[in-house]
């Protein structure tokens, strides 16, 4: 029921809504001229086909707000810059970004990638409205412009953890990618369900861009685990289920958000990927109400919207919002206005942030594998 709310209140708001009132204070700065927006995402590297994903999500939501007349009567615009999940190309993409005269960051996809760019932009006084990435660490420089929109990895490890427990898993054995993001998804997995009294058998890290993972996918078979929990990224995941089932694992699988993709299915092939489960905010597929949303997207880019356009599109809404309500694009002012939000209605729910600028609520379901695409577990 209240997914059928947020989809309402999509239709209301996204294209204009709410967002055109008022009018702008000449006198004031950052009151006047386009508000210019910037994203970082991986347009290069191994998650490039996530990049479009995102670009186009957000460019939608640009689109639409401008014609229902913008933010008090102020055009939107988009930037985009490549982040290739690789943390120097990221860090350039945002001094780029800067340099552009942006005044509000809506990217981030790979948390390592991500990190480095956040002091960029505080220097820069330029909030970050971040619609992906989700490491913990994000957030623990406490700087006061850095804001998710995406569940941390405190919440997907509490809900991988009690969905493992509820499938009955008696040896749970857990593989990151020593990234940022991969690695606090593990390490906070672990400790839930060892507080669960789940056990834990095994906990391997592996590097990502290789193509033979054979001493993880032993170990796993070693160590007899009933179920694997992957959390780094779609290549490595698709490849470690390939490898694991030729290996001869008879045990369940899930893997995190940063695996759920259509490129895992096709990486690890079709068969070897069905049943397999997923720790994810909700989707467009998976939204009730969310195939005209969908359909929308697809009309105007050509393609179906990925796992990404809804929060790169709901990261403009965001802003969009705080400025309104702000009146200004100046960097403080729109940062109180973005921790001053309250019941704004995105994909994943009610927005509201706790003083750590995470969301009040993670949002996150359990998906699963059937046929090409990830469903609803139900």
């Amino acid at each position: 029921m209240a997914t059928t709310v947020v989809v309402l209140g999509l239709s209301l708001t996204a294209c204009g809504g709410n967002l055109t009132s008022g009018g702008s204070t000449d006198s004031d700065s950052g009151t006047k001229g386009t508000i210019k927006l910037g994203m970082l995402t991986p347009l290069s590297g191994s998650s490039a086909a996530i990049g479009p994903n995102m670009q186009h999500g957000a460019q939608l939501s640009v689109d639409e707000i401008n014609a229902k007349g913008g933010v008090d009567g102020r055009k939107l615009e988009l930037t985009v810059e490549d982040e290739a999940c690789d943390p120097k190309t990221a860090a350039a993409g945002a001094a780029k970004l800067v340099s552009a005269g942006i005044d509000i960051s809506v990217g981030g996809y790979c948390s390592s990638a991500t990190l480095p760019t956040l002091s960029i932009f505080n220097k820069a006084n330029i909030p970050v409205i971040i619609p992906v990435a989700n490491s913990t660490d994000l957030v623990a420089q406490k700087l006061p412009n850095v804001f998710l929109i995406n569940g941390t990895g405190i919440q997907q490890a509490q809900a991988a953890s009690q969905f493992l427990k509820d499938q009955g898993a008696t040896g749970v054995a857990l593989l990151d990618d020593n990234t940022s993001y991969s690695t606090d998804i593990a390490k906070r997995t672990e400790q839930d369900l060892k507080s669960l009294g789940v056990k834990v058998a095994g906990h391997q890290s592996v590097t990502a861009g290789e193509s033979d993972y054979s001493g993880a996918v032993n170990a796993v078979i070693r160590a007899k685990a009933d179920f694997v929990y992957w959390t780094g990224y779609y290549q490595e995941g698709g490849l470690i289920i390939k490898q694991l089932k030729a290996a001869g694992y008879q045990g369940k699988f899930m893997v995190a958000d940063g695996s759920v993709d259509p490129k895992l299915i096709e990486i690890a092939g079709q068969r070897n990927a069905q049943g397999v489960f997923a720790t994810m905010t909700q989707t467009p597929q998976t939204v009730p109400g969310g195939a005209a949303w969908a359909k929308k997207y697809k009309a105007k880019f050509g393609s179906a919207p990925g796992p990404y356009s809804t929060q790169a599109y709901d990261a403009v809404r965001v802003a969009a919002e705080a400025v309104r309500e702000s009146g200004s694009t100046d960097g403080q002012a729109v940062i109180k206005a973005l921790e001053a939000i309250d019941d704004f209605e995105i994909f994943s729910g009610s927005l509201k942030f706790t003083s750590e600028h995470t969301l009040i609520e993670g949002g996150f379901h359990i998906l699963v594998v059937k046929g090409n695409g990830f469903t609803l577990n139900k």
